[in-house]
């Protein structure tokens, strides 16, 4: 396909982007193109929109970025197979090398030569995105855009929320982000007897509780070690799923657990953290999982699965859909954090 399309371009390096006109991506043998429905801004686009130090190292600008959408595939390439056009899709974001000791041993989400979508290679805030054909997830034709659009964010939510044993436990989801409502949602939907929702962000936390938390705890008015004590009767807390990063709420996690819990870390401090490791992880015999991204494809299964369940009110953690066009309010949003998830319509 030939011509121009809008796409929302990192254009230099420093604060902010712009809405261009670029040309419609060239498909490879092995891609696929995608006419793009819907697509959700992530917390790695903000880092990207503000240009902190990570992406000061990381991205090479000018560029489209983005990589959370849902579409439908208009042009295939000669050798693609699994896809043709008409299929609504949306995508695995890590592009893997299949060669890599973790990728010969079925481990593709931790794959030591990963590319990610939108940050390593042309993204998705646009009307087309040319992708490989095998990073691509078909979406039931009855899933609305703007929800099949944030099955990738919502896969982290997943992998986390069941990275072991949820059903009958307390949860704890520290970092009411989207990605940490999503958990709220994905471990009440699971079976969780309890899941407490901690922030300082009230906002947010009032979405928790429309989703599914059983109690909220604001840790900037209380201490939340105390109140995920008192909320067990004393025990802690079974299953911690951190999302936010952020040192002090890191420890907190560990000193709320419960012996022989679990934490499950999802959340990227940008500094070092300080853990009591004898007394908080040792002494406890505590299990740590470090996350990234969604297993291939057994998160998907298992995110598909949910969204049909009707369990999970994603239309409570949507709260924000906005034109292309107007992408700086989405983001502005984002930065303050008065938004769940927004979803931009090219």
């Amino acid at each position: 396909m030939n011509g121009k399309m809008k796409a929302i371009v990192k254009h230099r390096e420093g604060f902010g982007a712009e809405l261009q006109m670029v040309d419609i991506p060239k498909i490879k043998p092995n891609e696929a193109l995608i006419k793009v429905k819907a697509t959700s801004i992530c917390g790695t686009d903000v880092h990207i929109y503000t240009w902190d130090a990570w992406s000061a190292s990381r991205v090479k600008t000018p560029y489209v970025f983005g990589h959370e959408f849902a579409g439908e595939v208009v042009e295939v390439g000669s050798q693609v197979t699994n896809v043709q056009a008409g299929d609504h899709v949306s995508a695995e974001t890590h592009i893997i090398c299949g060669e890599c000791p973790q990728c010969l041993t079925g481990q593709y989400h931790i794959c030591r030569e990963t590319q990610i979508i939108g940050v390593d290679t042309q993204g998705c805030f646009a009307e087309y995105v040319a992708l490989p054909a095998t990073n691509l997830w078909k979406n039931d034709k009855e899933l609305p855009f703007e929800i099949a659009s944030v099955q990738e964010p919502m896969g982290n939510a997943v992998q986390t929320a069941l990275s072991g044993p949820i059903v009958g436990k307390t949860v704890a989801v520290i970092g009411c982000g989207p990605i940490g409502l999503m958990a709220v949602a994905v471990a009440k939907a699971s079976g969780a007897s309890e899941v407490y929702a901690i922030d300082i962000n009230e906002y947010r936390l009032d979405i928790a509780s429309k989703i599914g938390a059983t109690a909220t705890i604001n840790s900037g008015k209380e201490n939340p070690v105390e109140r995920a004590k008192q909320l067990t009767q004393g025990n802690g807390v079974d299953v911690i799923l951190e999302m936010s990063g952020h040192p002090m709420a890191i420890d907190q996690g560990f000193k709320m657990v419960t012996n022989g819990g679990r934490v499950s870390m999802l959340g990227l401090p940008t500094q070092k953290v300080e853990l009591d490791i004898t007394n908080d992880i040792v002494f406890k015999g505590i299990q740590v999982h470090g996350i990234t991204g969604r297993k291939m494809f057994e998160t998907w299964f298992q995110t598909s699965g949910l969204l049909k369940t009707g369990a999970i009110d994603m239309n409570s953690i949507i709260t924000h859909t906005f034109s292309l066009e107007e992408f700086e309010k989405g983001f502005d949003l984002m930065i303050k954090g008065q938004s769940g998830k927004i979803v931009l319509i090219p």
